[in-house]
């Protein structure tokens, strides 16, 4: 370690202020080659960071603080220390049982002999070799500069990496709200790794208040949409209670000026929108200055992320109007019917047994659009029949069928899969799990899962009712029926989901009571 260390000479040039550290994890059992590190590498700065160091001193140690710490940048790591291979031990474990290949790793020995470099380098995924002898101030820090080079990279790549998933995976499914938040959220990662990495960013826009509803509010009143770093959980938040100071000062000079705002550690870019009065996206804690070709790619990004955002909410309003009108649907099917809450009962009895069945969010929101239009059909059979007080003939039983056919022709030639799904259950429903109902005589699983969830549903609720025809029946009479049934009539694992969660399903009786 003879050499001149590089940083020990005085210079006139401005000191900036430190954004953040590297960590540096020392492994070696020697405390001198931890402390001569330590004044090697002291006053060194890579891109305004300064270095971190952290100390192990046996191979144990070291992994214990990879434990305690997912972002060590650098391991500078001795091979023989407890044991003459506990430093591969430790390069084999990051590696392999904590999946890290993020962290570069520097092998340092003292002895060469034992552990070949050819050997080491083949066997373990390390990213250098260095003997100790060798290893001198000026290549110390040329082996840093190197490796901090690789990690800077490899990170924002991760960083992208993570928010293309998020993009990707909320592209595929727009049913929910929470889809619409990924989308956002993937898009401010997305930037934040394109200028290397921001500590805070949120994306602010009148066009909403809070994460739901989404409903037009002032175009005065700006609200936090979705935010990481400090701004994450503000969701809902008004701009002027989560930025203060100049940071909010600029926030409103580029929603005034329609135009990007840069500071010295913050960025407020304005984000124009065809169908909306526009967006913020506000970023803060930006490691490093802006050159032209990052304020460039912030220009194309501002202008573009708004469309995908004006895009995302036309497609919720869409659904969100279809939605109503199938509600409204609904609604004017149990007036015409008299039969109360029967339609909300049944949605909320199907979500949950959809949700114990293992369905996802975005198929459980398209069963209870469904739902509402199961017998639709019936607004063509003739009222004296659905009306009348007492049991239907042999005849009238089947017209009274022919509302599963009816329905499923009303509403098959639509092209919007909700309605299609509707078609299906409007038609299915009536199908047995062991082929005897009608109108297909269909059985098992070439039943759909909606059309046998909304089968128990709506058997369930008819039964536990007062109709025209009948008294409610007593739950002990009702929960028979569905034990004599099970993998008859309906799909027995159903039937176990409704049993285990009767408590929850009375609750929903009571919650949603018929007129008096």
């Amino acid at each position: 370690m003879s050499d001149t260390f590089l940083f020990a000479e005085d210079t006139d040039e401005k000191i900036e202020e430190q954004k953040g550290e590297w960590k540096v994890l020392i492994v070696d059992d020697e405390p001198e080659v931890h402390a001569v590190t330590k004044l090697a590498l002291n006053d060194f700065v890579f891109q305004e960071k300064s270095l971190s160091f952290i100390s192990a001193y046996s191979g144990k140690e070291a992994k214990e603080l990879f434990h305690q710490h997912d972002d060590i940048a650098i391991v500078l790591l001795d091979v023989v220390m407890e044991t003459d291979e506990a430093g591969l031990e430790v390069a084999e474990y990051v590696r392999n049982e904590l999946h890290n290949n993020f962290t570069r790793i520097i092998l340092r020995t003292g002895q060469p002999g034992q552990a070949p470099e050819r050997d080491v380098i083949v066997n373990y995924d390390i990213n250098d070799y260095k003997s100790k002898t060798e290893l001198t101030a000026q290549k110390l820090f040329t082996v840093v500069i190197a490796s901090l080079r690789s990690y800077r990279d490899i990170m924002v790549i991760e960083e992208n990496r993570q928010g293309l998933e998020k993009i990707v995976s909320a592209s595929a499914n727009l049913f929910t709200i929470r889809s619409l938040e990924s989308f956002i959220e993937g898009i401010i990662q997305q930037l934040s790794s394109l200028l290397g990495g921001t500590k805070d960013a949120a994306y602010i826009t009148s066009a909403v208040a809070g994460p739901k509803p989404i409903d037009l509010v002032t175009q005065d009143e700006f609200y936090v949409f979705s935010g990481k770093g400090e701004y994450q959980g503000c969701e809902g938040a008004l701009l002027e209670d989560v930025v203060s100071g100049d940071e909010l000062l600029a926030c409103k000079k580029a929603l005034k000026n329609k135009t990007l705002v840069y500071g010295d550690e913050y960025v407020a870019a304005y984000c124009q929108g065809k169908h909306t009065s526009g967006s913020l996206l506000y970023l803060s804690g930006v490691p490093r200055c802006l050159n032209q070709h990052d304020k460039k790619l912030l220009e194309i990004f501002s202008d573009n992320v708004q469309i995908a955002f004006d895009n995302v909410l036309l497609t919720k309003d869409i659904e969100d109007t279809q939605r109503e009108i199938i509600e409204r649907l609904g609604d004017a099917m149990e007036k015409q019917f008299s039969i109360g809450k029967h339609i909300q009962r049944m949605v909320e009895m199907c979500k949950l047994l959809a949700k114990d069945y293992g369905i996802n969010e975005a198929q459980i929101e398209m069963l209870k659009l469904a739902v509402p239009l199961h017998d639709v059909g019936k607004l063509k059979v003739p009222s004296e029949i659905l009306n009348k007080p007492g049991p239907l003939n042999d005849e009238e039983k089947e017209i009274a069928r022919k509302h599963a056919t009816i329905g499923y022709d009303l509403l098959k030639d639509s092209r919007r899969q909700i309605i299609q799904s509707a078609a299906m259950v409007a038609r299915d429903h009536h199908e047995h799990w062991d082929g005897n109902g009608y109108p297909r005589g269909l059985k098992g699983e070439d039943i759909h899962i909606f059309s046998r969830i909304t089968a128990v549903a709506d058997v369930y609720d008819a039964l536990r009712s007062k109709l025209h025809y009948k008294d409610a029946w007593p739950i002990e009479q009702v929960l028979e029926l569905f034990k004599q049934a099970r993998g008859k009539q309906f799909d027995p694992r159903l039937v176990d989901i409704l049993l285990n969660n009767i408590e929850k399903i009375e609750d929903i009786q009571k919650r949603y009571p018929d007129p008096i």
